[in-house]
This record gives C-alpha cells, sequence and structure tokens, in this order.
C-alpha cells in the first residue's frame, strides 16, 4: 500500500471529481508528491493506473497504440491511454506540458462530457468505461512561451495546486518512507527549508521531499550524513561547482565538516 499524507483536502477532491467522471490537472514543483497521490487514489478506488512519462518525442499512437508485426501477421496494441478507456482505469500523464500539442489533442474527448476515444487506425470509438480517469500533471515552474498548456486545454480539468508540504507534514513523510528516526528526519527537512530560502544561485529546482527520502535512505545504510547530503541532495540540484560548493556550507552548518 502506498503511503500518503495529506496536505489539505486533496484527497476528497479527487474522489469528488473519479465520482462524477471529471479529468484533473495537478500542479506542483518537481519531487513534491504528485505521482505518489495518484497511484494512492487510485489504489483507494481500486482502480489500475497507466502512467505515462511525457516527452518531446511522445506521439499520439504512443498513447492510443499502433499496429504491430507479429508471426501470425499485423495486429493492433492499444496504448496506456486506450487500456484505461476500455478497463476503466486512471490514465496519468506526467508532465504532460513536455508533449507536443498535436499529441495532447486526442485528449480533448476524453476531457469532456463526451468521454469518447476515436480510434483512426481502426475507425473504433471508444466510449470511456465506467471508472475511467483523466489525470494529468505538470510544474508550473518549467512553463514557457513554447511549453506550457493552453488555456482552452486546462479549462478542461479540475485543478489541484500541490506545494512541499509544511515542515512537520514533511519530517513524517521522510520519517515514513525511508525508515529513519525522528531526529533525523528533522534535521534533513531543516536542511531542504534553508537552502529553499536560498535566493542567489538560480536554481532551477528547489530540494525536494523526494531528494530528502533518498538522501535519508543513504544516511540509514551507513553512508556519513554530509557525503549523503552531498550525494543525495545538493549535486543532484546542480551541476556547477561554485553553486555545489555554496550549497555545502549550507550543509556543513547544519551537520559540521567532520566527516568530508
Amino acid at each position: 500500500m502506498t503511503f500518503y499524507q495529506p496536505a489539505g483536502n486533496e484527497i476528497e477532491l479527487f474522489q469528488a471529481a473519479a465520482s462524477n467522471g471529471l479529468p484533473v490537472l495537478i500542479k506542483g514543483p518537481t519531487g513534491c508528491g504528485k505521482t505518489r497521490f495518484v497511484r494512492y487514489m487510485a489504489e483507494q478506488l481500486g482502480r489500475p493506473v497507466y502512467t505515462v512519462a511525457c516527452h518531446d518525442d511522445l506521439t499520439a499512437s504512443d498513447l492510443v497504440g499502433r499496429h504491430l508485426i507479429g508471426p501470425d501477421g499485423t495486429y493492433w496494441q492499444d496504448g496506456p491511454l486506450t487500456r484505461a478507456v476500455r478497463e476503466g482505469g486512471i490514465c496519468y500523464l506526467d508532465e504532460v506540458v513536455e508533449a507536443r500539442k498535436d499529441t495532447t489533442v486526442v485528449l480533448h474527448p476524453l476531457a469532456d462530457d463526451r468521454r469518447e476515444l476515436p480510434i483512426e487506425r481502426t475507425g473504433e470509438l471508444l466510449r470511456a468505461a465506467p471508472g475511467f480517469m483523466l489525470v494529468v500533471s505538470y510544474n508550473p515552474g518549467y512553463q514557457s512561451l513554447l511549453k506550457g498548456m493552453k488555456p482552452s486545454t486546462r479549462q478542461r480539468f479540475v485543478s489541484m495546486s500541490f506545494d512541499y508540504p509544511e515542515p512537520a507534514i514533511e519530517q513524517l513523510i521522510v520519517r515514513e518512507e525511508a525508515g529513519c528516526d525522528e531526529d533525523l528526519a528533522r534535521q534533513l527537512v531543516t536542511l531542504a527549508a534553508s537552502l529553499r530560502n536560498l535566493k542567489d544561485h538560480d536554481l532551477e529546482e528547489a530540494a525536494s521531499t523526494r531528494l530528502l527520502i533518498h538522501t535519508a535512505y543513504l544516511i540509514r545504510s551507513g553512508v556519513p550524513a554530509v557525503e549523503a547530503c552531498r550525494a543525495g541532495l545538493i549535486e543532484p540540484l546542480s551541476d556547477d561547482a561554485v553553486t555545489v560548493n555554496a550549497l555545502m556550507e549550507v550543509v556543513y552548518a547544519l551537520f559540521g565538516q567532520a566527516e568530508v
């Protein structure tokens, strides 16, 4: 069973959307728990979930399906979107704005009251089975003029905004996920808060809850705390040596330098 600690009323909102067949859009920074939340809700609702990591080269065929060649000739193979539509499952498109607009256009008839998927290659018009749900997510911090969700698309969804949890909740998450003690969880969350407050290093991403969990795992496995923080938390944030060294000063202030 997936562990998830709610930060607000997101569970109730998702359940209400699911019961009414409404698509859901989840916005939030990388590593704040969006994907974990979707997995948790799929388990709570008893529905299969098909996750697609979106990228520039993702095609409509990757979502819908394609003809393949087998020992007995050609055959049709459903894509993850089609499988979710047929089975009444959840199709989760992670970082949907990374996909091309000509790819995501296939979502439109599924994201309104039609709830249908036309499959041009087979001539089939699929009506979504009861229980089908379309869920997409993206990081608003990555939006640009070239990459962003069109307002006409965004307005088809019930929208939720996620952020990094409050310290008490984040400590609980780190402790439960990594199996570490309360003191270590508190230290790592304090470290993350200090790193997130830095304004002078132009980081593309803040220190995520996911990275804190990775770091806690390393420390639990016997890696010295400072080394674990460098490998599990600081190095993933930047490739710039000057920036890494500056961030490590924050680590030293909390954990000391004796282990370096």
